[in-house]
């Protein structure tokens, strides 16, 4: 799924990262934006290999040129995009990570994923969701008081201000959850 990602934030074509494999798989629709659709390659036996276990699985699929086309558009159209995801990623960790009790080295985000801490003990981990999501804001987290946020093809960069001035209004001592 994350392979494109890899590239784009490396500079480098997905080509060059996966020459020394045998096969790879990737999702269609994480970072470039299809509907559905997993695409797997490898040698010609292999395919054949695949699609017959596929096929006796019941994984057959009658209509799945409608899918074929979203996948093609984003691989055509979506793969440059995801820089932009990188960028507002960046945006996000620059603009919290000096906020009271964030724990974030803005240098670490290297493409579309933010993990992040809060160390405040005073704020709960599902509060300061709660508070957050009430204000349009989803993410989760992964541990006690640890976070993780993902920017993708829906997040502009207007949205990641107004996060990040959410954060602001959410992490200041008059108005912590």
């Amino acid at each position: 799924a994350r392979i494109f990602n890899a590239a784009v934030a490396q500079g480098v074509e997905v080509q060059e990262l996966v020459e020394d494999a045998d096969s790879i798989s990737f999702c269609m629709s994480k970072g470039l934006a299809a509907p559905v659709g997993s695409v797997i390659c490898g040698s010609k036996d292999f395919i054949d290999q695949a699609r017959g276990i596929r096929k006796g699985l019941g994984g057959g699929m009658r209509q799945a040129g409608i899918i074929a086309a979203a996948g093609i558009v984003a691989l055509e159209t979506m793969v440059d995009r995801l820089q932009e995801d990188h960028t507002n990623a960046r945006l996000l960790a620059d603009g919290i990570a000096d906020l009271p009790g964030v724990v974030l080295d803005p240098e670490t985000i290297k493409t579309n994923i933010i993990y992040f801490d809060l160390n405040d003990a005073a704020i709960e981990s599902a509060d300061f969701l709660t508070v957050l999501a009430a204000k349009g804001i989803q993410f989760f987290d992964t541990g006690p008081r640890r976070f993780r946020m993902v920017t993708h093809n829906d997040i502009s960069a207007e949205d990641v201000l107004y996060t990040i001035e959410s954060f602001k209004s959410t992490l200041t001592t008059d108005s912590a959850p």
